[in-house]
């Protein structure tokens, strides 16, 4: 929601039995509608709090004079708690029924239904029908709780204790000149809560209002507020930090107040959990300490992301899944050096290899692992560069698709379709051409039976020809070190944005590396340990063969992984003794 929804809004949390006054039902909002299961659910969250302090939804209001409200949001549920109170009081459990009225700008005789609940007239309206469907699932809900006179009015008596002692709504006070057509589009229409951040923003601001003797801060605060949100707006910023829940946050600032309130993840966080715990916060101590460890948390994040080292590291993990509360946590109290430390620890964790653990990785059985290696091998890359200002982009990485490929592949058996088999011999074709280490009659062989194919192309055809065509950019070695590297090693891998064509994929490395190029001339991101992979970066200038992806190449690119000045030869578990 824009500032305006909140700056200026009231927050208090109001028990229903303390709701009075008259509310004003606009003539853009629709008559009442819930059915069973909403009534049902009500009614049980209701009793099933116990007496414990319990938090209904938020109930939006706009004042319209002194005991006269319209209600924005919240008609359904303050309604279904009228009917409530008016059914204990026609049953002769309670003495008094609801301390409020509702009146509605296009239906007035709602309002007098409400209180008559007519069962001759329910079905001469739409509004009336709804109304009174309520009416008699409250009446048999209670009738279920208390099957005889005497349990129903022990059931009452506990309803009515918890409503007026202990069950409160979210009372949202909007400010005067917020028009409440377009905030009930919001949170109606759209189907677009309030959130936790701003149902704190309101309390914090209502609570920093000043009075006799008192500063007000309302201002201040405000332009805090905005300030961090603009921090938290900054893509790179946002990128590094922001894990897997947060990162879809509309209120960047969520991150940080969620990261406060702790409690449980995911779908196991109750609704509102966050503005409950800091609204206990502010209750226990004050709102300008709660807001000052906001503040705080903040300038942590700020302080880690001109960290060179800190960025880097803490990017990676939140990357591979870590949570941002969880590295706020392992950062208490703790200096720059020692947390660096802790950063480095739990990297190791995240990795779980030893150096021969890396050798024995394999694309078809340990993908995702050989994947994080190499996020790694690229951070660690970027991040090694003192005199450099270019930072590994958490930005670009989150915003994409990342695939493993295969630097050399010698097979294409996963191609299936004749388009597939066209674009490979194409590719393949333009680079067989210009393949200065083939014998020039094997060459035009090659060219004229992928010239000759035309119709003809079948699986078999296809198979037989991307076969001798891939051996003539292959090398054949037939050393004890050549197989240690198997197609599917790490040595032969680099990470790769996906969307690429599947015969890309399946390419040999001359096409891949002329592929690579030119997507590097176009700007396209190319990851700098893939870039520096197809421009024979690791590979000693002597023992350089532009064309090909030897043995010798993958053995450099495994020792530069595994090196502990430039790869990530840090962060590896030592290699366990056999006794």
């Amino acid at each position: 929601m824009a500032d305006e929804t909140t700056d200026g809004a009231l927050l208090e949390l109001k028990l229903v039995g303390d709701i009075a006054g008259s509310f004003r039902v606009a003539r853009y909002q629709r008559g009442y509608r819930w059915g069973k299961l909403e009534v049902e659910r009500l009614l049980n969250d209701i009793w099933e709090s116990k007496g414990e302090p319990y938090s209904l939804q938020p109930v939006v209001v706009k004042r319209d004079g002194e005991y006269v409200w319209e209600l924005v949001d919240g008609q359904q549920r303050l309604t279904t708690l009228y009917l409530i109170f008016v059914y204990m009081q026609r049953a002769g459990l309670k003495n008094v029924g609801p301390q409020y009225s509702i009146t509605y700008d296009t239906r007035a005789k709602s309002r007098d239904y409400l209180q008559e609940l007519d069962p001759l007239l329910a079905d001469s309206n739409i509004d009336f029908f709804h109304l009174h469907a309520a009416y008699a699932c409250i009446q048999a809900w209670f009738e279920q709780k208390g099957p005889t006179p005497i349990k129903r009015q022990e059931v009452a008596d506990d309803v009515f204790r918890y409503l007026c002692k202990s069950v409160r709504v979210i009372w949202y006070e909007a400010p005067k000149g917020l028009d409440s057509t377009t905030l009930f589009t919001r949170l109606n229409v759209g189907r677009i809560p309030l959130t936790d951040a701003e149902l704190f923003k309101a309390l914090l601001l209502s609570r920093s209002r000043g009075g006799t003797g008192v500063t007000d801060r309302t201002h201040e605060i405000a332009a805090q507020w905005d300030s961090i949100e603009r921090d938290l707006q900054h893509p790179d910023v946002w990128a590094f930090v922001a894990d897997d829940a947060a990162s879809d946050s509309p209120t960047r600032i969520t991150l940080l107040l969620d990261t406060l309130a702790g409690g449980p993840r995911g779908r196991a966080r109750p609704r509102f959990h966050t503005f409950d715990i800091l609204r206990e916060k502010v209750e226990q101590s004050t709102s300008e300490a709660v807001w000052n460890q906001v503040v705080q948390l903040h300038a942590l994040v700020l302080g880690w992301y001109e960290n060179r080292d800190h960025y880097h590291k803490i990017g990676y993990l939140v990357a591979v899944g870590q949570r941002f509360s969880d590295l706020v946590a392992l950062a208490t109290g703790k200096a720059k050096s020692e947390f660096g430390a802790i950063l480095d620890g739990r990297i190791r964790e995240t990795l779980d290899l030893t150096p021969s653990g890396v050798t024995a990785l394999s694309y078809e059985s340990d993908a995702q692992r050989c994947a994080r290696l190499l996020l790694l091998m690229n951070v660690e890359t970027v991040r090694r560069m003192k005199d450099s200002a270019e930072r590994y982009s958490f930005r670009i990485h989150r915003s994409q698709a990342w695939s493993l490929e295969h630097v050399h592949a010698q097979h294409a058996e996963r191609l299936t379709k004749a388009e597939q088999w066209k674009e490979w011999l194409r590719l393949h074709r333009d680079a067989l051409a210009d393949l200065p280490s083939i014998d020039d009659a094997h060459r035009a062989e090659l060219l004229r039976r992928i010239d000759g194919v035309g119709d003809k192309l079948d699986r078999q055809v296809f198979q037989v020809l991307a076969r001798d065509v891939a051996a003539a950019f292959t090398l054949a070695d037939t050393s004890a070190a050549a197989a240690a590297h198997s197609m599917h090693s790490v040595s032969n891998l680099a990470l790769l944005a996906s969307g690429h064509n599947s015969a890309l994929s399946n390419a040999v490395f001359e096409v891949k590396r002329r592929r690579i190029l030119e997507l590097d001339r176009q700007g396209a991101y190319i990851p700098v340990c893939t870039r520096q992979v197809f421009l024979k970066y690791y590979t000693d200038a002597n023992a350089q063969q532009v064309h090909f992806w030897s043995t010798q190449d993958r053995e450099a690119y495994l020792a530069a992984i595994l090196s502990s000045d430039g790869g990530v030869g840090v962060y590896l578990k030592p290699e366990v003794p056999v006794s």
